[in-house]
């Protein structure tokens, strides 16, 4: 799958930003899209009695969606270490998931109250809203199937020491560029020049073309090294490396698939593996911090900042001039902290993390437009770089022969626990708060600037296991370097 060097090879550099791309965007779909969509369809009337609030439904669908998400991938994960073969799940798991965008494209208040023949406004907006939280848990399903299970423990099957790094900036890269087309899509929408159901066809018809493609671009890495060893019988090295992986892959095909699944809790695992569990559970924290408020986030700006700022000349220089400011942070900020990571990784984490924290701070404090604008400066600096470092750290630490189990594991510390304790954070926020937001004449829950502070207190935890993981992994470099 890569040359000598541990480079990754041409087919593979075509592959992961393509698959990174699908798999971005299937989680934009939940976190972002589905919450957009409630947002400007759903409850574009306000709340009117429904018995689901905007902020209630986007809480129960990321937290929901975690724990599909949680128990799919560790089963879903394990199956695919036991089968050795990535390719089908990949594939056939785009492939139902664009299936199933496609279906639900009609999904509106208009059609939910034809077919079930209901017109009370707080009725239909329930039932819908209802639909909307069962269309999330399918994809939720199909998504950590797809990616989280089999196209992650492929990446990791794929990625060595070298390369793990610049296959997290390349996530991160993806990530902004999905988050991008979700947006613009969105704001298509919302100006009526393209429908919601024509989105949903979008996306589900390059799913389903993604899908049929990878089942001839993307190639099985442990089945295809059994193949290199099957051809290399000339000499005895590789009699015994053939030998050594029949017995290995015997004893693999003896071990419990219920086993398996549990290895991860079992205290011996614990052990083997200390940094990883602690790089985890500062990964965990950060991604509470971070659901506290980004399920919450594109609502929060359009609904809220951009009302708070109406009138304001979004390209006058007082406002261009911190925001070019704040990009050039941004982007001096991060090339500075990735090029110091290689070299002390603690000179790089801990910078990191305070800038998250501060810019959280700021951003607590007020709507102000400039306000805003350097309060996300900090804040993306901190995310981006942690993103990266905690990818890399974590993907480095997962032992190779349980890639697929291992993301059960990482799913629980970076997704289950945090869309549960998060958005519920998010969700106290903007319901303990004393504004009332008024649309359309009437009153409607809508996410404050209070979800900021709320993650900035988490955010602060990080530091407890983080400063524990630099300390473990200084004692192992210097081990290493004695021996």
């Amino acid at each position: 799958m890569g040359d000598k060097k541990g480079q990754l090879s041409k087919r593979i550099w075509i592959t992961l930003p393509v698959f990174m791309l699908m798999c971005s965007i299937a989680g934009g779909v939940e976190s972002i899209f589905l919450n957009l969509f409630l947002n400007n369809t759903v409850f574009e009337n306000g709340n009117m009695g429904a018995a689901l609030t905007l902020t209630d439904t986007i809480n129960l669908i990321t937290s929901l969606t975690a724990v599909v998400a949680g128990v799919t991938t560790f089963i879903m994960g394990t199956l695919s270490d036991k089968m050795k073969n990535r390719k089908v799940f990949i594939s056939i798991g785009f492939v139902a998931w664009g299936i199933v965008m496609v279906l639900f494209s009609n999904m509106s208040r208009k059609n939910i109250s034809r077919i079930f023949g209901i017109y009370s406004f707080r009725q239909v907006v329930t039932v819908t809203a209802i639909f909307v939280i069962v269309l999330a848990l399918i994809l939720a399903f199909l998504r950590a199937t797809t990616c989280d299970a089999a196209f992650n423990s492929w990446v990791t099957d794929i990625s060595t020491p070298e390369t793990s790094a610049i296959i997290e900036i390349m996530f991160t890269v993806v990530g902004f560029v999905s988050t991008s087309i979700i947006t613009v899509l969105v704001t298509s929408a919302e100006t009526g020049n393209m429908g919601y159901s024509s989105i949903f066809r979008i996306f589900g018809v390059c799913a389903i073309a993604l899908g049929v493609i990878g089942f001839f671009l993307i190639q099985n890495p442990v089945k295809e090294e059994l193949k290199k060893n099957n051809k290399s019988k000339k000499s005895k090295k590789a009699k015994n490396s053939k030998n050594s992986k029949k017995v290995r892959k015997e004893a693999e095909e003896k071990t419990s698939y219920w086993a398996d699944i549990f290895y991860g809790f079992k205290p011996i695992a614990l052990k083997e593996n200390t940094n990883l569990y602690l790089i985890l559970s500062s990964g965990c924290l950060f991604n509470i911090a971070y659901q506290v408020f980004f399920p919450y986030l594109f609502i929060y700006l359009s609904s809220v900042v951009l009302p708070a700022n109406e009138g304001v000349d979004l390209l006058s220089k007082e406002v261009m001039i911190p925001a070019i400011i704040a990009v050039a942070f941004v982007v001096v900020s991060v090339l500075i902290l990735m090029k110091v990571y290689p070299k002390n990784k603690a000179a790089s984490f801990i910078p990191s993390v305070i800038c998250l924290v501060a810019g959280l701070f700021i951003l607590s404090t007020t709507k102000n437009i400039v306000g805003v604008i350097i309060g996300f400066a900090p804040a993306l600096v901190g995310y981006i770089i942690i993103m990266i470092q905690f990818g890399a750290t974590v993907r480095d630490n997962i032992p190779k022969e349980k890639a697929g189990l291992f993301q059960g594991i990482r799913m629980i510390f970076l997704f289950f626990i945090p869309m549960i304790i998060g958005p519920t954070l998010g969700n106290i926020a903007a319901k303990n708060s004393d504004v009332t937001y008024m649309e359309n004449g009437a009153e409607k829950v809508l996410p404050t600037e209070a979800m900021f502070l709320y993650a900035a207190v988490v955010a602060v935890l990080i530091f407890i296991p983080m400063l524990a993981f630099l300390k473990k992994d200084k004692e192992r470099a210097v081990k290493e370097n004695r021996q």
